[in-house]
């Protein structure tokens, strides 16, 4: 009998009996949209992420576009952007008819190059958007302290979790915005957070959401004058999460720091299995940050490797493991690179990690096996 062929998908949500059994409470209680379960995923997501004020939105990239807007962005005003990101952290800016301006990233921590930033920089450019990507943060500190008048909205995306020198990701800049998608480690299916220290933009971001309505459906709701409709001062969106999602998110973010604490043990164990491979780079982690591990991405030197990255994820998918590249180079997209002029060498950071990186299954669906045979067929690479 042929023996069953080994399947290892590149991430899978962890969910389970008790995420089903929280949907009966808003299923029975009837309050399907906005509501108390919404309410309470946000007082537990700010305590976690150590802030004032969070805000559950519908994702990641409604809550970019709603950060920008309350931190002032403004139509022809520029926003630094890292050229290797999923694209929504550059579609957010053009959502505020203002202008992305992409600065190139470090290929050792796939962030945004600290470094390249100043050279950027013009008399339009009012915000930044660093990306953590892959659970990684960006190097805020150094931002504030080189940048202090721009803006900083953290694309915080894949760092539920992450924190750097002692403080969690999404409190480190003006806002932070968040993904619960299920690539993400904890999720809602489709989702989002915006987290924020600051009351005004909290206030403002909270309108936005809300089709810029001046008190909330909760708060008509339950209200003692039922005749009183909201004012309308500004034209909002309609951004907000469902309580289904929301009762769903209540029992995940529970579990966020056991995740990261997996997924955190099994990271070490591909550094330390995967160390001596001379062509292959593993994640870098410099000290006092606190990796959220959304991915586990390689870094490979073609120049030395026994076959191209592609066809090694090729190689590695018949193998059963299921591989992707890290994300995109957003300059290098058709849109971007025609609207804006750019060529692919125009930011080699980007262009490498675009055509090298690697990300290799990382999840708390696998088991020890799981993360041994992925080893094992890495290895066998001649």
């Amino acid at each position: 009998m042929e023996a069953t062929k080994r399947i290892i998908q590149i991430s899978q949500p962890m969910m389970g009996q008790e995420e089903w059994e929280a949907l009966k409470e808003p299923i029975f209680s009837g309050w399907l949209t906005q509501g108390p379960k919404v309410a309470e995923l946000q007082k537990l997501f700010g305590a976690r992420h150590q802030v004032k004020h969070t805000l559950a939105v519908s994702n990641c990239t409604t809550a970019l576009h709603l950060a920008l807007l309350a931190v002032g962005v403004k139509p022809g005003d520029e926003v630094l952007v890292p050229a290797f990101t999923w694209v929504s952290t550059a579609n957010a800016v053009m959502y505020c008819n203002a202008i992305p301006v992409f600065v190139d990233v470090d290929p050792v921590t796939f962030n945004i190059d600290i470094a390249k930033i100043k050279d950027k920089i013009t008399s339009k450019t009012t915000a930044i958007i660093p990306v953590h990507l892959f659970g990684l943060c960006a190097d805020i500190t150094a931002i504030k302290e080189q940048f202090p008048t721009l803006k900083i909205v953290e694309d915080a995306a894949c760092a539920a979790g992450s924190g750097l020198h002692g403080k969690p990701a999404g409190s480190l800049g003006d806002v932070g915005c968040f993904s619960l998608h299920p690539r993400k480690s904890v999720t809602t299916g489709e989702g989002g957070m915006l987290t924020t220290n600051n009351d005004e933009v909290a206030g403002h971001m909270d309108m936005l959401r809300n089709h810029g309505a001046s008190i909330s459906e909760e708060q008509r709701h339950k209200g003692p004058k039922p005749y009183i409709l909201p004012d309308f001062d500004m034209v909002g969106f309609n951004y907000r999460m469902t309580d289904l999602q929301g009762a769903v998110g209540v029992v995940q973010i529970k579990k966020l720091d056991t995740f990261i604490d997996e997924r955190q043990k099994w990271a070490d164990f591909y550094t330390k299995e995967l160390a001596n491979i001379p062509w292959l780079r593993t994640p870098q982690v410099p000290a006092g940050y606190k990796h959220g591990w959304q991915s586990y991405v390689l870094f490979i030197d073609e120049t030395k490797s026994p076959m191209k990255r592609n066809d090694m994820m090729e190689y590695l998918q018949q193998n059963g493991i299921s591989t992707r590249p890290g994300t995109h180079a957003v300059h290098m997209l058709g849109f971007y690179a025609k609207t804006f002029n750019i060529k692919p060498m125009d930011y080699p950071g980007a262009y490498a990690c675009n055509e090298y990186s690697m990300s290799i299954p990382l999840h708390n669906k696998m088991v020890k096996e799981d993360f041994e045979y992925v080893v094992e067929k890495i290895r066998a690479i001649k």
